[in-house]
Order: structure tokens, then C-alpha cells, then sequence
């Protein structure tokens, strides 16, 4: 049980909560009457919930510290997600046909809006697994992932507007822009690791946004692309519920090529690299590993799979123009590689799920959708930092020689 003085801290953190949030959630200015209106029972509510949600927390914290020191002394708890990491072929494979059946079916039984959802969620999973090529297995910090978005989505509308390229002629054109540009962005921070290499990016996605806004002879500026058509298949061109079934399940099938190349490259040699230059670039350069063309490699990668799914978003939506991608979108995008898990596939998909669905169902708390959504990234933050599934670090043991290893 928890003692008086962390109550007493509690009731500190209530009152403290009561005293940040008053200005919004008593205060109210009615401009039609003129009058201020006062709802103290807002403030009431506030202090409340945030003394039972910091009593919660301290719970949780000590659970926490007491399930540490149970496996320090050697108790072994394994939830289901330390299953599905470590590769249970039962439960991978109950999971993989539940998620296929429920996934055949799914835009059949629920309504077209549910369906364009469950579209977005798929795109960015592979706009997560695309960046967790990047930070997740590379180690390199890109906060401008969202450039390589709008190549591909520009690609598409300027192409199909100028030349009139169909939708499957510029998808592979798309994807190998995004190359171009990750090259291209590559090239000048070889050289640049940590926060540096975070601005460098950030400041790439910045001008191509910029340079799409304010060169209207070339992508239209603000103003932006409408009338991008649909996908169609050998020609037939599809109604809106038609077309919105078929791009689900075109999503469905570049959602599942990528989690297939992605693991392939996690075991290659190439993904062998990335790893050791994440964990020490200085000695993977000593082994011999090539860095220039390793990280040349990450971004070119990383991009071409958001290339892909730029085109898918112009495809979808008909309309794009530079406010749809913003750095906002990056940092949603690498918000999922984090909360999934750094270098863990599943966990990137999982984590798209969240952060894609949690805002989209909490639109019933509009006023506090956005309060309820960081609240519960600060919680997954601190009680699992290393994300919903952890990356597997891989344990060989020498033969012969009892109680050596070696880790990856």
C-alpha cells in the first residue's frame, strides 16, 4: 500500500493540475452575453482525476520496481507480447490468421468511413516500417522522413497531370524518386550523427515543403493538385465504395511486401550492418564495414518505401497540396516507431494502430482527445520506454564452452 507521503504527493500533484488548467476548464467567456462564466465544477473534476490518476501511477511505479527486482532474483514473467517477440510459432501463427480473416472480411461487413480508416492505418505502416529502416536499424535520427511522402505524392499528380501516367506506370517511378531523394538528402550528413543529423533532416523536410508551396509554376503552390484519379485494374475504372474497397486491399498487400522485405533485411547482411552502425559506428568501421554506402543504403531504402505511399495518398484522397505534410506528420510518423518498439516490426504495426485509431475514436473527448492521447504516450513512456514489443537481441552460445555467448 502506498504511505501518507506519497498521498500527500498526490494531493500536491492535484492541486498543481487544478492550478495549470484553471484559465481553460473554469473560465468562460460567452462573447453573444458579454458574461464570464465560472465552472468550478470543472475544477473539481480536474483535481479528482488527477489525484486518483498520480495515486495510479505511483502504484504502477512500484509494481513496476518490485517486477524488476522479481526478475533480478529470477522469476521470469512473460506477458504475451514476450511471446510473439521471441517468435512462438503458435502464437504467430493463431495471430496472423485471426488478422487475415478479420482483414478479408473487414470492408465488406463495416462501412466505407471505417474502411478509409483502416486504409490510413495501413499506410502508415509502411511509412512506420520505412522509417524504422532509418532509426530503428541504422541508428540515424531523421525528423524529415515526411519529404520523401510528398515526393511520391507529387510524383503521382504532376506526372498523371502533365503526361497523363496512370496510377500503376507511376507507383515504381514513385518509389524510385524516393530513393533518388533519400540519396540525396544522405549525401551531405555522412558525416553527422545525434542531434545534428536531426536538424540537417528536419530542415530537408522543411525546404521541400517550402519549395512546393511557394513554386506555383511547378507544383501549383497552396492551391495544391485536385481531380488525381483513382487506382483502376486493366482499365475499369471503379465507383467510390468500389474504389475504396480496392485501394484497402492494395494497402493489404504493400503493408505485407514491406513487413516480408523489411524482415528479410533485418537478417541480411546489409541489415547486419545497420545494426553495428547503430550500436558503435567507430568499430563497425573498424570490421570493415563500408559507412558511406551503409547509411546511402538506410535512407535510399527508408525512402523508397514512402515514395510508394505517396502515391497511395494521392491516389486516395484526389487532392493534395503542402499542408498535408508538415513536420507534424514526421513526427507522428517516428512517434510510432518509438511507441512500437526501435527495430521491432510487429511493434511498429501495433504502433500505427495506436496513434492512427486511439485520435480517431476519441472524437467523442474533442475538447480533450489530445490531453487523453499524450497522457497515454507519457504512461507507455515510462513504464515500457523500449516500446510495445522490443527489438530481439539475439543470443548464440559457443559449443563446447559452457557460459560463453555472443550477442548481436
Amino acid at each position: 500500500m502506498l504511505n501518507v507521503s506519497e498521498m500527500k504527493k498526490s494531493l500536491l500533484v492535484s492541486i498543481w493540475f487544478m492550478f495549470l488548467t484553471f484559465p481553460i476548464m473554469v473560465i468562460r467567456v460567452n462573447p453573444i452575453e458579454k458574461i464570464v462564466e465560472w465552472r468550478w465544477g470543472n475544477m473539481f473534476l480536474v483535481g479528482i482525476g488527477s489525484f486518483i490518476l498520480s495515486f495510479i501511477w505511483r502504484y504502477f511505479i512500484r509494481q513496476k520496481e518490485s517486477g524488476l527486482k522479481k526478475v533480478e532474483m529470477g522469476e521470469k514473467i512473460i506477458p504475451f507480447f514476450e511471446k510473439l517477440r521471441s517468435g512462438d510459432s503458435i502464437y504467430l501463427r493463431s495471430l496472423c490468421m485471426t488478422l487475415s480473416c478479420a482483414a478479408a472480411v473487414f470492408p465488406f461487413v463495416f462501412s466505407t468511413y471505417q474502411t478509409t480508416i483502416m486504409t490510413t492505418v495501413l499506410m502508415y505502416v509502411v511509412l512506420g516500417l520505412g522509417l524504422n529502416i532509418v532509426v530503428g536499424l541504422a541508428g540515424l535520427l531523421d525528423l524529415g522522413y515526411v519529404a520523401f511522402y510528398a515526393v511520391g505524392a507529387y510524383s503521382y499528380a504532376l506526372l498523371n497531370y502533365h503526361f497523363g501516367l496512370g496510377f500503376w506506370t507511376v507507383l515504381p517511378l514513385g518509389a524510385v524518386l524516393g530513393a533518388f531523394f533519400g540519396i540525396l538528402l544522405g549525401f551531405p550528413v555522412l558525416r553527422l550523427r545525434g542531434d545534428y543529423l536531426a536538424i540537417v533532416t528536419l530542415g530537408f523536410g522543411e525546404i521541400i515543403r517550402l519549395v512546393l508551396e511557394n513554386w506555383n509554376e511547378f507544383s501549383f503552390g497552396p492551391s495544391g493538385i485536385a481531380n488525381i484519379p483513382r487506382p483502376s485494374f486493366l482499365g475499369i475504372q471503379f465507383s467510390l465504395q468500389q474504389a475504396t474497397v480496392y485501394q484497402y486491399f492494395l494497402t493489404i498487400g504493400l503493408a505485407l511486401c514491406t513487413i516480408f522485405v523489411v524482415n528479410r533485411l533485418q537478417d541480411s547482411r546489409i541489415g547486419r550492418a545497420w545494426i553495428a552502425l547503430r550500436e558503435d559506428e567507430t568499430a563497425c568501421q573498424a570490421m570493415g564495414v563500408d559507412k558511406v554506402r551503409t547509411k546511402l543504403r538506410a535512407f535510399a531504402l527508408g525512402a523508397t518505401w514512402a515514395g510508394m505511399v505517396g502515391v497511395m495518398f494521392a491516389a486516395k484522397t484526389t487532392f493534395i497540396n503542402p499542408a498535408s505534410f508538415t513536420f507534424i506528420e514526421s513526427a507522428l510518423i517516428l512517434s510510432i516507431v518509438v511507441l512500437g518498439g526501435m527495430g521491432s516490426v510487429p511493434g511498429v504495426v501495433i504502433g500505427a494502430c495506436i496513434l492512427i485509431l486511439l485520435p480517431e475514436y476519441l472524437r467523442a473527448f474533442t475538447e480533450f482527445r489530445m490531453l487523453l492521447f499524450g497522457a497515454i504516450l507519457v504512461l507507455m513512456m515510462v513504464f515500457r520506454p523500449q516500446g510495445i514489443i522490443s527489438n530481439v537481441r539475439r543470443t548464440y552460445e559457443l559449443k563446447g564452452v559452457p557460459g560463453r555467448t555472443l550477442r548481436d
